[in-house]
């Protein structure tokens, strides 16, 4: 970047932006995004970037979109605001709350909304806390979640998540365990993937035995875990955690803020691969990143027992159900199903990205390539025979994703793993373009390393 600007300046003097190392932050400046269209974010130097990574998972539709700038604009005049509190409601989110419920999974009817996936999973924990107490169990109040997993950043949202460094600033509160993830990179070895898909589930049904059964509330898990570097399940992996979710008889999560509305080729992962989750998570591509929104689909078994016993649920929040925020959802909805961006992912974008990425593999840097829907991971490596790692992991991949930056690619690191999640109106020749500006980072990276 040039010079800091004006802007740069305010930012370094007066905001704390989320996930910063601020020292570092202050003395290499702050990017400035201006103004984006379509797919291509711009930043205050004039350079044009390419978004692969939908913001931060979720602008599924692209920048620009008049038809969810418009719906805002006309609920701000029709109705800017008003609560969800004192028995009252609002027009878009009543219909919003319908559509969710047909287009969800058919047991999931039931929506509680809030503003982000830190704030739904908050309502998770307090809501499954609060049926096991109708239930006549509440004991039941551990929940299992994965290593990697990621969750939210508020305290108790953290503590279920599985990144160590959150647990260590202050989020690792009671109640919370955690089994290692079907990340086959690191875990698989020798075993088949059936024997890594039934040696992985097998870890949640211990935990459970070792803590008693009769204090675990529930598990959770992304359906491909995101910020944990997408790490994607061995077929039959959920398929033998429902299993054991159901012998023990312990509700299960689903975290679908990024894996909802269609990257997978489906609405959510959870029709994608055959899951039957209890609560389901849901934000990001809600509405596609143009408004705050987050939603939990709540089952009817649960909502049963909410509606006939459960009294007043003392939780929610200002914003919950804003009826912008939910225009925008279903003007967003609406474009998805009108482009067919849905069926354009797993019919073409998501299996010509599985194909293209393999390209990468050969690259003296690259121990593994993977993809799922429109999901993908580049792991790399100091050698391939092993693999063998880099040592502290971290530090190349940071340099990977800036080289990319600075070549007009937007990706994000996750340890020494360059993590795509593009938005669902991608083109064959955005993955292509994709392919080949990573391509170029990789090939400075090494030659970086090499001297």
């Amino acid at each position: 970047m040039q010079n800091k600007t004006d802007l740069q300046y305010f930012e370094e003097q007066h905001h704390l932006p989320p996930f910063s190392d601020f020292k570092s932050l202050k003395k290499e400046g702050t990017r400035i995004i201006t103004h984006a269209d379509g797919h291509i974010i711009y930043d205050s130097d004039g350079n044009a970037i390419l978004d692969a990574m939908a913001g931060l998972w979720c602008v599924n539709v692209g920048y620009g979109r008049d038809e969810l700038v418009n719906a805002a604009s006309q609920q701000m005049q029709k109705l800017p605001y008003y609560n969800n509190f004192f028995k009252t409601s609002n027009e878009p989110v009543a219909r919003l709350s319908a559509k969710l419920a047909s287009i969800a999974p058919d047991h999931l009817n039931h929506v509680i909304y809030a503003n982000s996936g830190s704030e739904a999973n908050d309502t998770i924990i307090r809501l499954v806390r609060h049926y096991w107490g109708l239930r006549g169990q509440p004991s039941r109040r551990v929940i299992i979640g994965r290593e990697y997993g990621y969750h939210g950043s508020t305290i108790m949202a953290a503590s279920m998540g599985g990144m160590r460094a959150m647990h260590e600033q202050s989020a690792n509160e009671a109640d919370f365990e955690h089994i290692r993830p079907p990340y086959s990179f690191l875990y698989q070895g020798n075993q088949t993937e059936i024997q890594f898909a039934e040696s992985s589930a097998r870890l949640l049904k211990e935990k459970i035995q070792e803590i008693g059964v009769d204090k675990v509330a529930a598990f959770v898990a992304e359906p491909i875990q995101g910020a944990g570097g997408v790490i994607i399940p061995p077929e039959g992996y959920f398929e033998h955690i429902q299993k054991i979710c159901a012998e023990f008889g312990i509700l299960f999560i689903a975290d679908e803020v990024i894996t909802g509305f269609g990257r997978t080729g489906n609405w959510f992962a959870s029709q994608t691969m055959n899951l039957e989750p209890d609560l389901v998570t849901l934000a990001k591509g809600l509405t596609s990143g143009y408004m705050p929104m987050s939603a939990v689909l709540v089952s009817d078994e649960i909502a049963s027992h909410l509606i006939d016993e459960g009294g007043e649920f003392f939780h929610g929040f200002t914003y919950s159900g804003h009826p912008v925020s939910a225009a925008v959802a279903l003007a967003n909805l609406e474009l998805i199903e009108k482009e067919g961006l849905i069926e354009h992912v797993r019919d073409v974008t998501a299996p010509y990205l599985a194909k293209v990425i393999k390209q990468l593999d050969s690259h003296s840097l690259v121990g593994e390539t993977r993809s799922f829907g429109l999901l993908a991971c580049v792991e790399l490596v100091k050698n391939k025979s092993g693999p063998v790692l880099f040592d502290p992991v971290g530090e190349v991949g940071m340099k990977c994703r800036d080289h990319a930056i600075n070549s007009g690619l937007m990706v994000r690191a996750v340890r020494d793993g360059m993590i795509l999640s593009p938005p669902l109106s991608f083109e064959k020749q955005d993955i292509d373009m994709t392919i080949e500006k990573l391509q170029q980072a990789l090939d400075i990276t090494y030659s970086e390393l090499m001297k």
